[in-house]
């Protein structure tokens, strides 16, 4: 690894700006606009996001999941509640999302909370997954340590004699989370790095309020 080639490493954003007056009122509205725009144009999973959360020694931890689903009510993604980011949650259940599209040179930032959408939402959402996918979260006790990949496939053969002739159950240790906005950024890369960045973020009142920040 040379550190100067690192050092070097640039690029001029120069394929749109953000407007104060060309900008949606609602966060949610516009996020839908450009996540429809990163869904069509870009060669990566569009609905990849990084999640930060606080674990309880206060330390931060970040990780890459999916996003499932987006209403004015937040953000939808699932997991195992038992792993370590969902004990980090159940302890402190402020949580960051992060999108970046490289190819549209714009990153989305979002602050809320996490809370456990219902199991009727959880279970729907989990038979619509392939089997694989459904034996793979009975099989899998996320994060915990393990001797070998082969205990994950010995109990992943097992699952699959259970139920070769059998409906699979949604786990009752796995379900989805909804990150319930307060503030949102958009991003926008500009030439010679002043790039444009404006906040929704929620007031008292309810409505949402933009400003605009120093890059």
């Amino acid at each position: 690894m040379n550190r100067d080639d690192i050092a070097q490493m640039r690029r001029s954003y120069t394929l749109a700006g953000l407007d104060e007056h060309s900008i949606a009122s609602s966060p949610f509205a516009q996020f839908s606009q450009w996540f429809e725009e990163a869904r069509t144009s870009i060669s990566g999973e569009a609905n990849a996001m990084t999640l930060a959360t606080v674990n309880p020694d206060n330390t931060p931890s970040a990780r890459i999941v999916l996003l499932k689903d987006m209403d004015e009510r937040g953000f939808v993604f699932y997991t195992n509640y038992d792993s370590a980011k969902g004990q980090a949650i159940a302890q402190n259940p402020h949580v960051s999302l992060s999108f970046f599209w490289s190819e549209l040179e714009r990153q989305v930032r979002i602050a809320g909370k996490a809370e456990k959408i219902s199991r009727g939402e959880s279970d729907t959402y989990f038979q619509s997954r392939p089997l694989e996918s459904r034996l793979g979260a009975w099989a899998s006790a996320q994060s915990s340590v393990i001797e070998g990949r082969e205990v994950l496939e010995k109990r992943f053969a097992a699952l699959q004699q259970e139920y070769a002739d059998a409906p699979i159950p949604l786990p009752p240790f796995w379900g989805g989370y909804r990150v319930v906005p307060y503030e949102m950024e958009f991003w926008q890369g500009r030439v010679g790095r002043l790039h444009d960045r404006l906040v929704y973020r929620l007031a008292e009142a309810g409505e949402w309020r933009i400003s605009r920040r120093a890059p």
